[in-house]
């Protein structure tokens, strides 16, 4: 069996329906492209925190540091912190836990410290659907102003081995 090349006539135009097809994709297209920096500015979807470099074991001191001096109470074992209004609040993701539970008053503004000590995780907070990813080496800063009460859910949903689907933490406000 050998290669040939196509007759010379082989292309033609698209025409009817196929016209109409192309089209319909070119302006979903054009849609798109202007909508995504559109709602990259105004659609505060985008973390208004900060990032910095820190090392992984550091970061794990200075968090069991603030669940220490900051601790309330315990949740199935894991420590309630409650920082100051105004204050900084540390969150660990690990395998497969997220360290401490936080304690929020509602209205209040804090800067939320989040980093891992081991491997990539996701921080989802449900229901308010918020999403970052959580990397080894740097502190993101989030500033939050809790505006509900409520106990709501940290997951994970960034696969991160075996025991990711326990991987479940919470925050707390009052």
């Amino acid at each position: 069996m050998t290669i040939q090349s196509p007759p010379q006539d082989w292309f033609h135009w698209p025409r009817g329906h196929e016209r109409l097809w192309i089209g319909m994709a070119l302006v979903w297209c054009m849609i798109m492209f202007v909508m995504m920096p559109y709602w990259h500015f105004n659609g505060k979807q985008n973390s208004t925190g900060e990032s910095y470099s820190v090392e992984p074991q550091e970061f794990v001191d200075r968090t069991l540091r603030f669940a220490e001096d900051n601790k309330v109470g315990e949740f199935k074992g894991v420590p309630i912190a409650e920082p100051p209004p105004g204050g900084d609040a540390y969150l660990l993701g690990r395998m497969w836990n997220w360290y401490p539970v936080l304690k929020l008053r509602k209205g209040e503004t804090y800067r939320l410290h989040i980093s891992s000590a081991d491997l990539q995780h996701g921080f989802s907070l449900q229901p308010m659907n918020m999403n970052f990813q959580v990397m080894p080496g740097y502190d993101h800063v989030l500033t939050l102003t809790p505006t509900s009460t409520g106990e709501f859910t940290i997951v994970c949903n960034e696969f991160c081995g075996a025991g990711h689907h326990m991987m479940i933490g919470k925050i707390l406000v009052e």
